[in-house]
């Protein structure tokens, strides 16, 4: 078996040449699993060789903007693109993935014009059929899930555990997930500051795939300290769970340029004793 994780969104709200958002795609064999949706993740998921169709499942670490607002994008391509021939997609995450995906595709939902028209019009039912649906032609169907922390999920290929991730609670619940395959354990924080929850779900695993929004002591000045981990606190938490692998991700522009990121490895490397990497959009990590 093999695990494969492939980054397609590794930046933050703020947009630059090199990043913006946050995404991954994890493919266990020939099943393609995917964390976060945040912006162009449609268009950075081809680039990388896949279809919105080979998604089985998406899970939602919260729901800021960088994390999901190429949701109705991804929603609405895979289901013009499968033409009716695909499964429905499971989406999991906190509270509200349904009620935004209601909003979205629901009958009464943002789309719901669109969807309408390219179910009754004939140009979009011949589209449909050369595609190699069948009519009558059906409305989206998405199976949501909202889950708080500590929801597990066994399947043939792998287990994805969930935990709680400090970042803007109450305003919006913030989990962290674990999968582990055949082929090794991978966690994704999502956004949080440093915890012990996230140093337990961590431990031991292959990779860890952590935000590092810029060097700690720039963060305490800005006051973006809280609710946030900087090259310090990704280090420690890699350190004291013992993970292989540190991949910074969620980096902001000030630690992404060249220079400032050199010196954030090297001060990574002073702190946790494993490799630690800067993650690039559309760069990839095997689990082996």
């Amino acid at each position: 078996m093999t695990t494969r994780v492939h980054v397609l969104g590794s930046g933050t709200p703020t947009p630059t040449p090199e990043r913006f958002g946050t995404a991954f795609a994890i493919e266990v064999d020939d099943e393609l699993i995917m964390v976060d949706c945040g912006p162009a993740t449609t268009w950075k998921l081809v680039r990388a060789g896949f279809r919105p169709t080979d998604v089985s499942t998406l899970f939602f670490t919260h729901h800021h903007f960088d994390h999901n607002v190429d949701y109705p994008c991804f929603l609405l391509t895979r289901w013009d693109q499968g033409a009716g021939l695909v499964e429905p997609l499971e989406v999991i995450g906190p509270h509200p993935t349904t009620r935004l995906t209601d909003r979205l595709v629901g009958p009464d939902g943002a789309f719901a014009d669109d969807i309408e028209a390219r179910v009754q019009a004939p140009p979009s039912q011949h589209v449909y059929q050369n595609r190699g649906g069948t009519l009558p032609r059906l409305k989206p169907v998405v199976q949501t899930q909202d889950i708080t922390a500590g929801f597990t999920r066994e399947t043939e290929r792998w287990t994805v555990r969930s935990a709680p991730a400090e970042h803007v609670q109450p305003y919006l619940e913030s989990v962290a997930y674990r999968f582990d395959t055949a082929a090794g354990s991978v966690v994704f924080t999502g956004d949080t500051q440093p915890c012990d929850t996230i140093t337990e779900l961590a431990r031991g695993a292959d990779l860890l795939f952590c935000m590092c929004w810029d060097l700690d002591e720039r963060m305490v000045e800005s006051g973006e300290d809280t609710g946030q981990c900087g090259v310090d606190g990704a280090a420690r938490t890699a350190e004291a769970a013992g993970v292989g692998t540190l991949v910074l991700v969620h980096t902001g522009p000030h630690i992404s340029t060249d220079e400032v990121r050199q010196a954030a490895l090297e001060r990574a490397g002073a702190i946790f004793g494993g490799r630690t990497v800067f993650a690039d959009e559309l760069s990839s990590y095997d689990l082996t």
